[in-house]
């Protein structure tokens, strides 16, 4: 067997990280970004104890198999001739950068497949994560978290075809609770990040959230190309101008802890989005948010929403009024349901 074969014979290879919900989501994506950096385009986004590990294990010499739960079969190839246009292409693209084969990938998420909740995101950067301790092992040296987060982006962005964001591998890096400015003109520094709540804060937040999978899977790819392409042809460009106010005005809410004034602030999203971005509301996601408004709660889709999941954020007695509302609500939708889930404070580890 080669040295990777024997490693992982010896002990496989495990990393994991977070999943997330956000605000403010798409003003991550280049496009938007880059040409409105004057007015500090931003996101602001909560990681959550929903993981998504990736694990190595010792394989035949010169052949790579990934699989996953929630797909049906695994994918195998030869490491001169990964694809990286199938299911599992991003995956390979990650083992071929680092050269390695005689391996199996396994993929496990603790969040629904396709449930908007950022998971092909949270899994490059836990393969990755895991990937850099099998360089470890062989002698090399680890990746930091910059660089891990530098290349799941970049790796997930050319591999796609362009147009990806970056905060959904920036929460599952970092973990925690976060707002993002996002600087792409800038040579070294492609983003600022500013922590929003300690362990304590996350706490608190996490008594006031509430995280839901609406039934319907979602793929992000194809909503975010007609947001991106209403945004450059200026017909919707003022709806996210607007949003970007709201999300900085939110950001601070949740760092002095303002719940009830970053409810209002997530209904003012809602409210523009209704009319920037209707596609991204099913009937389900609809009804529940109405509920959650109805019961003084804000809430949102997550990612590019058109199905996938939703979260509410209100007080704890509003919170509490809004979970039997929703069960009831989701009920109705096969494989709907409440998440249980908090702010998880640790990134990829």
């Amino acid at each position: 067997m080669t040295l990777v074969q024997d490693l992982l014979a010896e002990r496989p290879v495990e990393a994991s990280a977070p999943c997330r919900i956000d605000s403010g989501g798409t003003w991550d994506i280049k496009a938007l970004s880059l040409p409105f950096e004057s007015i500090q385009p931003t996101t602001v986004n909560i990681a959550l104890t929903l993981r998504t590990s990736a694990s190595l294990h010792p394989y035949t010499e010169g052949q790579v198999k990934i699989g996953s739960i929630g797909f049906s079969q695994p994918e195998v190839f030869p490491i001169e001739r990964t694809p990286f246009d199938t299911p599992f292409g991003l995956f390979y693209a990650a083992v071929s950068f680092f050269g390695f084969h005689g391996l199996e990938v396994r993929i496990d998420s603790q969040s629904p497949v396709r449930s908007a909740l950022g998971g092909s995101s949270t899994a490059i950067v836990a393969l990755i994560k895991a990937l850099s301790k099998l360089s470890v092992r062989v002698g090399d040296r680890g990746l930091s978290r910059r660089e891990i987060l530098h290349l799941a982006y970049h790796l997930e962005d050319g591999v796609s075809g362009g147009n990806c964001g970056i905060q959904d591998q920036a929460a599952a890096v970092y973990g925690g609770v976060h707002q993002w400015e996002w600087r792409y003109g800038s040579r070294t520094e492609p983003f600022q990040k500013v922590s929003l709540l300690g362990r304590e804060g996350q706490k608190a937040l996490s008594k006031r959230l509430l995280v839901a999978y609406s039934g319907k899977s979602h793929t992000s790819s194809r909503t975010n190309r007609q947001w991106i392409r209403d945004f450059l042809s200026g017909k919707t460009r003022p709806g996210w101008l607007k949003v970007n106010e709201i999300v900085q005005q939110f950001g601070q809410a949740i760092k002095v802890r303002d719940w009830n004034g970053a409810a209002r602030l997530i209904r003012e999203e809602m409210a523009v989005r209704r009319e920037i971005t209707p596609e991204a509301l099913t009937q389900t996601t609809r009804r529940l948010i109405e509920e959650a408004e109805k019961t003084g709660c804000g809430a949102r889709f997550t990612g590019a929403g058109a199905g996938g999941s939703l979260w509410a954020l209100g007080e704890i007695e509003k919170i509490s009024r809004l979970k039997p509302i929703w069960e009831t609500s989701l009920a109705q939708a096969r494989g709907a349901r409440i998440l249980d889930c908090r702010v998880d404070p640790a990134g990829v580890k």
